[in-house]
């Protein structure tokens, strides 16, 4: 098959940044922090770079049954995620894109660690989808779950600030993670929040109703594709 070659050649790269990053350090050192740290709004950045083209390939089989993108996307995103994990997050693709769209804002660092552990699952994840739709050319209940999670992943990462990844790195590590976003590891230093009222909670619900009701109301008219404005104002071109 041409692909296994390709696939080969990966593996082989995988080999060279293993022995490369065996002595060389993870993130960036920062003065006023005694671990290494990465901006988390480059991250973020980057996750939703990342997630707004895996949504447009998901869709895109969903609605033309078109997988082509999604290949591109899995094996770019193959890539990407080797050059941050095996050679230095500051030499990936997509976190330097990331750095060019948030370079005027004030950098939030979070530890490196458990980014790096959250990476080394996306890696796994996305080395399998390589090899099961690209090498293979196959699909899958297998390839639907891991297409879910990564989307699920870079979702939470993009739109919340969570590392759904990070958030299992204590349970692989004794060291509790340090530096999290929103300090969510060190509840000691986290400052508390606004509570949520009970208007407030109400004012969700009627929201939620609100929509239930329109959908059964209007779903006949709203489903109705939409005529040209010029003919809508009588005029003819």
């Amino acid at each position: 098959m041409i692909l296994w070659p390709l696939y080969a050649k990966l593996v082989c790269w995988l080999k060279i940044g293993i022995a490369m990053n065996i002595s060389k350090p993870f993130g960036e050192q920062v003065d006023g922090f005694t671990i290494r740290v990465l901006n988390e709004r480059e991250v973020r950045a980057s996750a939703g770079i990342l997630f707004a083209v895996m949504f447009s390939a998901v869709a895109l089989i969903e609605l033309k049954g078109n997988y082509l993108l999604l290949k591109y996307f899995i094996s770019l995103f193959l890539v990407d995620f080797i050059f941050r994990v095996f050679v230095h997050p500051r030499f990936s693709p997509t976190l330097i894109l990331g750095r060019m769209i948030v370079s005027n804002q004030n950098p939030e660092w979070v530890g490196a660690a458990q980014k790096k552990f959250a990476w080394m699952i996306g890696l796994a994840l996305a080395s399998v989808m390589f090899v099961l739709m690209v090498v293979i050319n196959s699909r899958s209940i297998i390839s639907s779950v891991i297409c879910g999670m990564c989307v699920l992943f870079l979702f939470f990462e993009s739109a919340f600030g969570i590392c759904l990844g990070c958030l299992c790195y204590r349970w692989f590590y004794k060291e509790r993670a340090q530096y999290c976003p929103g300090e969510i590891c060190d509840t000691a230093s986290r400052q508390h929040s606004p509570k949520i009222t009970a208007l407030q909670m109400a004012i969700v619900a009627g929201f939620i109703i609100l929509t239930l009701v329109m959908i059964y109301f209007f779903n006949d008219l709203f489903s109705l594709p939409p005529r040209s404005l010029w003919d809508v104002g009588g005029f003819k071109r």
